[in-house]
């Protein structure tokens, strides 16, 4: 089945890691086209996230799995980049652009949300990023704990309740607009430190992006999506870099592309996020038209522009 009629998805952020990766070296060097500039490096570093089970997670130093890793691993893989798991390693999701535009990553692939501030040029206030996606996208939900869910079940139900949202992300932005001015929230460091005050009862939910909570679900059933509760527009989740490499973006896009049409990605989802409804893995799954209009721009090819 397609998307439903309506979607028009904004885009947002999350938490990063970088990821040490080798090109395929010289046996690539009879490829007819040449590389350009940062797949040229013999190197790229690639931001991810360390404490995200499903999406992005180390559970032991220098072993990174989820589905970034894995759509990393296959995007760069079909332009040559070969990409081991225990090349990754994590840092904080508001530190993502920072680290691109330092050079301390080169790529995020990190549940790293496409937005058109994000993609704007430094030059007109933007965060100067290029994008290739989406490669999924999904709705900000919330995450209670298994033996209290049954309690939420309308957004009413969290009036009055402390929701716990990391710093750094659009879902913390999302729950202190005035239609939520009920729902108290607090910001801390990062996923696991809000995950760690759900299950001792010091919050009384987490709320991020659906996928990501439904890795934690698996993770722990002692904690559990409310699935009927969502908020906001969908995210969509992009392999962002710094402006500046438009020749590499492209050949991310078609690497994506392909990829995100083949058989390859249902599995993968499968096998890094099974818990997720098959209508949310559907409406997960980008088309090559979603693509185009997020990916290598310096806005989305669909979004209104002054004047």
């Amino acid at each position: 089945m397609g998307k439903t009629g309506h979607r028009r998805r904004t885009i947002r952020t999350i938490r990063t890691g970088a990821v040490v990766v080798a090109l395929a070296g010289a046996a690539l060097a009879g490829c007819s086209s040449e590389p350009s500039p940062l797949l040229a490096e013999g190197k790229i570093e690639i931001g991810s996230k360390g404490d995200q089970p499903g999406t992005s997670y180390s559970p032991h130093d220098g072993e990174f799995n989820g589905f970034d890793i894995t759509v990393a691993r296959e995007v760069l893989d079909r332009v040559g980049v070969k990409v081991k798991s225990s090349d990754f390693e994590g840092v904080l999701s508001k530190n993502r652009a920072r680290a691109l535009h330092d050079g301390d990553v080169q790529l995020v692939a990190a549940t790293y949300s496409i937005t058109e501030q994000r993609m704007k040029p430094t030059s007109e206030g933007g965060d100067g990023l290029d994008f290739v996606g989406p490669y999924a996208s999904t709705r900000q939900g919330v995450l209670v704990r298994t033996e209290e869910a049954k309690r939420y079940k309308n957004h009413s139900d969290l009036n009055g309740r402390l929701i716990c949202v990391w710093e750094g992300t659009t879902s913390a932005a999302e729950l202190k607009k005035p239609a939520y001015s009920l729902i108290r929230t607090v910001d801390m460091t990062d996923a696991q430190e809000c995950v760690k005050a759900l299950k001792e009862k010091r919050v009384d939910a987490l709320s991020t992006d659906q996928l990501i909570l439904y890795g934690f679900m698996k993770d722990d059933p002692s904690i559990t999506v409310a699935h009927a509760l969502t908020f906001g527009p969908f995210n969509d989740y992009g392999i962002a870099m710094a402006k500046g490499h438009r020749e590499d973006c492209k050949k991310l896009q078609q690497a994506l592309m392909d990829y995100a049409q083949s058989n390859d990605w249902d599995r993968d989802f499968q096998i890094n996020l099974p818990l997720v409804p098959k209508k949310d893995r559907d409406e997960a799954r980008p088309t090559d038209d979603e693509i185009e209009r997020s990916s290598c721009l310096d806005r989305p090819s669909n979004a209104k522009v002054d004047g």
